[in-house]
């Protein structure tokens, strides 16, 4: 959960384009981050008549948000889906189970459409030769982003942001007592190395999220990375006390809804874009 998920990248920074607060080539440069290139495909037209096939021609990311406009989507919302729990989906079955193989997915409000990554890489193997993770830089990342309809309809378990930043507190307490209480706490350098990466991050402020969000947004979001520095730490290879079935299932147990909490709050920080902007009419 250190990684900003691209569909948070979309959301933000394609909402802050739709808003005209950033210029399409800096919208495009921040949802692309490390990968090779981003592309839509299945988009409908301005001119396609209602009921007829989509364009099924890959389109860049710009004229993609600008077809979406034309459209009528006034925001993108972000969907992070696990299995048994649908978080910010709202139908029908199929982008649900696309969605969910993905773990994530950008709703289109207003236009009926959503769009789930098809993520292809091209490179060295995850693992380098010292045993640490390969740099991004080292990996060829090509995505696709497939547009399908989705259901005009409430979202599934998105908090509001108040509420996300109270459940986020409790679960920050949580998980520092249970990597305590099951001895995984700072343990071996992926715990320093998660840390760090966090810690990379934080200093970056408010660039955690395009313009037009509000400052609460970006807390909960920062927070929300917190927590999840916490989880990956002790789901991670080298966890100090875990070491045999029982216990990790314990460490699992734990956990489970802490996690769930960050994804949660992830969600509704991302969503808030959209949710203010309804608030003002």
């Amino acid at each position: 959960m250190l990684d900003e998920p691209r569909s948070g990248r979309l959301a933000a920074w394609g909402n802050a384009l739709l808003a005209g607060l950033v210029s399409p080539d800096d919208a495009a440069h921040r949802i692309t981050g490390t990968d090779a290139s981003h592309r839509v495909v299945d988009l409908p037209e301005r001119s396609t008549p209602s009921g007829a096939a989509p364009d099924p021609a890959p389109v860049g990311l710009t004229l993609a948000i600008g077809r979406l406009r034309a459209l009528g989507a006034t925001g993108l919302c972000v969907a992070l889906p696990v299995a048994g729990h649908p978080l910010g989906l709202s139908g029908p079955p199929e982008f649900n189970a696309r969605a969910l193989e993905a773990g994530e997915a950008v709703i289109a409000v207003g236009v009926g459409l959503g769009l789930v990554p098809d993520v292809h890489r091209a490179g060295p193997r995850e693992v380098g030769a010292d045993g640490g993770p390969v740099p991004e830089s080292d990996v060829h990342t090509e995505v696709l982003w497939r547009c399908l309809p989705v259901r005009e309809a409430p979202p599934a378990d998105v908090p509001s942001l108040g509420e996300a930043e109270r459940e986020l507190a409790e679960a920050l307490r949580d998980a520092t007592e249970a990597l305590a209480r099951l001895n995984v706490a700072g343990s071996g350098p992926v715990a320093a190395a998660a840390l760090e990466a966090y810690r990379a991050r934080a200093e970056r402020g408010r660039e955690v999220l395009a313009p037009g969000y509000p400052p609460r947004a970006v807390r909960v979001l920062e927070l929300a990375q917190r927590v999840g520095a916490l989880v990956d730490i002790a789901y991670g290879p080298e966890h100090g006390g875990a070491v045999n079935a029982s216990e990790i299932a314990a460490r699992s147990e734990a956990l489970r809804p802490v996690e769930r909490t960050a994804r949660r709050a992830q969600v509704a920080a991302y969503n808030a874009y959209v949710e203010q902007r309804l608030r003002q009419g």
